[in-house]
């Protein structure tokens, strides 16, 4: 999700709630403590350089169970950083803590925003030497469709 977007429904919530991927619900006391840009510049496997540019947000849970961040303020806060920092329009990557710091897509199920698990990749598959994944065909397909003389199969 992009920052304008998360801007944008900010404006229709009455509360800001997130979740994990798996349905755990981020304690509704957190507190949004840093809104920065990262810019991560970087070589892959196959020898390109590459850069990557992401809005971090970093979710905190506190002891002061009694807070509550309402849309009106984390709005203010993306405002602000935007203003103070230049910050860009690219996608929010969100900071949560569970056994280490895990970083996190975001999206909108509309009702909460949830942690997207994210996943790490090879960007140069051709010059690691990574075989193209097979394309799965079911075994019943191949026996129910043998080759007909003018089916052009064969």
């Amino acid at each position: 999700m992009k920052l304008s977007k998360i801007k944008e429904i900010l404006q229709s919530l009455d509360n800001v709630e997130f979740q994990l991927e798996d349905g755990t619900l981020v304690p509704e006391h957190f507190h949004v403590t840093e809104v920065g840009q990262i810019t991560k510049t970087f070589i892959d496997c196959g020898g390109v350089t590459r850069q990557e540019q992401v809005v971090n947000f970093q979710l905190w849970n506190a002891d002061d169970y009694e807070h509550r961040l309402k849309p009106s303020k984390l709005l203010h806060i993306i405002n602000l950083s935007e203003e103070k920092l230049g910050i860009q329009d690219v996608e929010i990557e969100v900071e949560y803590q569970s056994s280490t710091i895990g970083k996190y897509d975001l999206e909108f199920n509309g009702k909460r925003f949830v942690l997207q698990n994210k996943q790490t990749a090879c960007l140069a598959n051709d010059a690691c030497g990574i075989p193209p994944e097979k394309q799965k065909v079911e075994l019943d397909v191949l026996i129910n469709n043998s080759c007909t003389p003018g089916s052009g199969c064969c």
